[in-house]
C-alpha cells in the first residue's frame, strides 16, 4: 500500500515537471499537441487492440481453454488504454508498451508469479 501512496505523489510531480520542460523547451502548443495526438492514438489502439483479445477470450472460452492469457492482455490493454488517456510523457510510454503484445510478453510472467504467489497465500481464491 505504501508503493501505491508514493505513486500519486511522485508519479504526478514527475510528469508535471516534464511537462513543464518539454513546454519550455518546444514550446507550449507542440506539447499540447503531442497530448492530444497520444490520447487518440490511444484511444485508437486501444479500441482495436481490445477488440482482438476479446475475440481471442471468447475464442478460448468456445475452445474449453483456459482463458489466462487473454484475460491478463485484456487487463493490460484496458489500463494502457487509461493510462494514454492521462496526459503525461511517463503514462504514454507505460501505456504504449502495455497495448503491444511485445511488452506484454515480457511482463505476463510476473503477473502469473504475483497471481500465484496471491493464490498461495490464500488471498485471491478462484473457484
Amino acid at each position: 500500500m505504501k508503493w501505491l501512496f508514493l505513486a500519486f505523489i511522485i508519479i504526478p510531480t514527475a510528469e508535471l515537471s516534464i511537462l513543464i520542460y518539454s513546454g519550455q523547451q518546444i514550446g507550449f502548443l507542440p506539447t499540447i499537441s503531442i497530448i492530444l495526438l497520444t490520447g487518440f492514438l490511444g484511444a485508437y489502439l486501444a479500441k482495436k487492440q481490445g477488440v482482438k483479445a476479446w475475440n481471442d477470450f471468447n475464442r478460448r472460452m468456445a475452445q474449453m481453454e483456459t482463458p489466462g492469457d487473454a484475460m491478463i492482455d485484456g487487463i493490460c490493454i484496458f489500463i494502457g488504454g487509461l493510462l494514454l488517456l492521462m496526459p503525461g510523457f511517463i503514462t504514454d510510454i507505460v501505456g504504449l508498451l502495455l497495448l503491444f503484445s511485445g511488452p506484454r510478453n515480457l511482463i505476463r510472467p510476473m503477473i502469473h508469479k504475483w497471481i500465484y504467489k496471491k493464490m498461495k497465500n490464500k488471498q485471491i481464491i478462484i473457484r
